[in-house]
């Protein structure tokens, strides 16, 4: 099925429902429910695909971006700005069928799409929790997070912090309780920020230094207690997320990061790729202590931590396993292309999509890597796929005489999607 998606095709949108995401067939915010990349187990998501064969709709997208798509019960949310028009806009689909329920306005005035030729003015991934969605968008000169209800209807919206744009912005809010996590890192001096959900008032906010950096934080269970870290602006930070008040912090990082960190409970992984190419393992303890380290440029794709092992597709196209105690190489595969969107993985299947819109299919152990399907769609992919409900939501785009987005659905008939 082929739609073109219009502003105008909802002018009188059905009432949203609130419900509480179901991590089971919910896809609500960055790096997925449990915000680490692995995706519901016991799915059955495609294997194979390609224009006609297993996908169950495609959509016509206004505009451009390379923010994630979100699930969430019977809904799709994602973020564009379109090209020519000085607006920046959260887009609300049907999961079913893919047709349009409402295109909201965030921002009007001056999108910045960032200064390097692979970003975007809508590079952030909404996060929902059941009753609000939150984005952050770049407008103006500043960072600003605003939040919707299911509906469309802005609820509040809140300046983060002045912007000056180095390379561009992408971090995507997080949630955590009652609060949404922000960070801006920039050259003029950012902030981590956690604001209330409902109002958009600031409950606490934490300078960071003057260098550049594009990460979004992970909250990991650590050490016998949640932290958020982050890890860029030559640092690696952990800050507790109900008040900011900073846990540990050690030198170690690379100035610019753009992977969100992961734990396996005990350490935490921080990877960049400027002005040096660095991955490193941090004990999780306040110590300081560092596990291991390398020289690998795992610099755009976050890694995945399940079982006591680091599964990473690095930006150059390779696909490595290491242990993530000691940082043992054990398996290190050719998939093919440069990556930009980061690996999700399904049981023991790892889907990772490359810039040119091939999504590689593999059984990654520790064992062993086994290729097992190749699939293309579109021209180019910058946004991380969303698997829940055992179907796959590709964001990508087509080039032609003029270059087109789309939202694809990939997914077996025979199969009925779980509602929520």
């Amino acid at each position: 099925m082929f739609l073109l998606l219009s502003a105008f095709a909802a002018t009188n949108p059905a009432a949203a429902a609130t419900f509480t995401p179901n991590p089971a067939i919910d896809w609500p915010e960055w790096r997925g429910p449990t915000r680490d990349g692995i995706a519901a187990p016991g799915q059955d998501p495609p294997l194979e695909w390609n224009e006609t064969n297993n996908v169950l709709w495609r959509v016509r997208l206004p505009g451009a971006g390379h923010g994630s798509p979100i699930v969430v019960g019977d809904r799709i949310y994602l973020a564009t700005a379109e090209p020519g028009k000085p607006s920046q806009s959260v887009l609300s689909l049907d999961r079913e069928t893919g047709n349009l329920v409402w295109q909201r306005v965030v921002h009007r005035g001056q999108p910045d799409p960032g200064k390097h030729s692979n970003s975007s003015a809508a590079s952030s991934t909404v996060a929902c929790d059941g009753r609000r969605l939150f984005i952050n968008f770049l407008n103006q000169g500043a960072v600003h997070t605003s939040a919707l209800d299911l509906d469309g209807h802005v609820l509040w919206q809140r300046k983060v912090c002045d912007f000056v744009t180095h390379q561009g912005f992408g971090s995507s809010p997080v949630l955590y309780e009652s609060l949404v996590l922000v960070s801006a890192d920039h050259p003029g001096g950012g902030v981590l920020a956690g604001l209330d959900r409902n109002t958009g008032e600031v409950a606490w906010s934490v300078p960071r230094p003057k260098i550049p950096n594009y990460a979004t934080p992970a909250i990991i269970h650590a050490n016998g207690r949640p932290q958020m870290v982050i890890g860029g602006c030559k640092l690696i930070t952990s800050l507790d997320p109900a008040n900011g008040k900073k846990l540990w912090e050690i030198d170690g990082s690379t100035e610019e990061c753009v992977t969100t960190m992961a734990s396996d409970g005990v350490r935490v992984f921080a990877s960049g790729g400027y002005p040096r190419n660095h991955t490193v393992s941090v004990m999780a303890d306040g110590s300081g202590q560092i596990a291991w380290q390398n020289n690998t440029r795992l610099y755009v794709p976050s890694p995945i931590v399940k079982d006591g092992h680091v599964f990473a597709v690095l930006d150059a196209g390779m696909a490595v396993c290491w242990k993530s105690d000691t940082g043992e190489e054990l398996w290190k595969e050719r998939l093919g292309g440069d990556f930009f969107a980061s690996p999700v993985m399904v049981d023991n299947r790892i889907y990772a999509t490359n810039v040119r819109g091939k999504t590689f299919v593999f059984e990654a152990t520790p064992a062993s890597f086994k290729i097992i399907a190749q699939n293309q769609l579109g021209d180019e992919a910058y946004a991380t796929p969303a698997i829940c409900g055992s179907r796959i939501y590709l964001r990508v785009a087509k080039r032609g005489d003029e270059r087109e987005e789309f939202l694809y659905c990939v997914g077996t008939k025979s199969k009925s999607e779980p509602k929520s």
